[in-house]
């Protein structure tokens, strides 16, 4: 396990339980105390967590973990995922795509198709124009010469690297999007996509207002499950992409529901 993997053993271990010693975490992730304090210090370092004498217990940002904490967990279903999703775009499109490490894989998948590469449909060199508020996905993007890319302004959103706020609403509403790729932390077939946060969900409802079609990529694990803010209604959704871990019978309630499943 590598240093960032166990940082995120250890976030998500103290957002559960709030506190846990030097010795239960080196038990937990079959590492040494040694390690154990280090990687404690060091996360300490950047005010994720609070040093204790023989532990440490979560401070508030905990709660919410940054991107580059989270992009470790899932990441096999995630690049699954994004690599599923890129394949729906067709050269020309213009493509919405909001933050998360599921759309990071999604953007990423974009960035490297070939038939995208060749570029030239768009009449200006390109051959997509994509529309999102997340920066890291901007950062990734900006150098891909087939790629027409708009960033949305707004407030950054540390733990999302999202641009958020009423700066960020002003380009979305004067856009069309033929796709909307959203990201999100819960899907369910009666609560529809929500967020935990609502300045996202605000952005990510504006962008689903402005896509002829909205495609949710979501882990097996956001199935079934609800959050704060409601992005849309599940009759908005018209195809979820997720892993093949995904149980049978919730899959079967979304496309009961008109949503078609992709499963990878």
């Amino acid at each position: 396990m590598d240093r960032y993997a166990r940082w995120t053993a250890l976030l998500e271990v103290l957002a559960e339980t709030g506190r846990v010693s030097v010795e239960d975490a080196a038990a937990r992730l079959d590492v040494s105390q040694a390690t154990i304090r280090r990687d404690f210090d060091q996360l300490a370092q950047q005010q994720m967590i609070t040093r204790t004498r023989g532990g440490a217990v979560a401070s508030a940002v905990s709660y919410d973990l940054p991107l580059r904490y989270k992009s470790a967990k899932r990441a096999p279903e995630k690049q699954r995922i994004g690599s599923a999703a890129a394949a729906l775009v067709t050269p020309g499109m213009v493509v919405g795509i909001n933050g998360g490490t599921t759309t990071t894989e999604v953007a990423r998948a974009l960035a490297t198709r070939p038939d995208l590469a060749s570029g030239g449909t768009t009449g200006d060199g390109t051959s997509l124009t994509i529309v999102t508020n997340a920066l890291n996905i901007a950062n990734e993007l900006i150098v891909r010469p087939h790629v027409k890319l708009v960033v949305t302004g707004g407030v950054v959103r540390p733990q999302s690297y999202e641009l958020i706020g009423p700066l960020a609403t002003g380009i979305l509403r004067d856009l069309m999007l033929d796709v909307a790729f959203l990201g999100v932390d819960a899907v369910d077939v009666a609560l529809g996509a929500a967020a935990h946060n609502e300045g996202e969900a605000a952005i990510n409802q504006l962008m689903a207002a402005r896509a002829r079609r909205i495609v949710i990529v979501a882990d097996s694990s956001k199935l079934g499950q609800h959050a704060f803010a409601r992005i849309c209604p599940i009759d908005r959704v018209h195809t979820l992409v997720t892993d093949s871990s995904a149980e049978e019978d919730q899959t079967r309630s979304f496309a009961t529901a008109g949503v078609e499943i992709v499963r990878v």
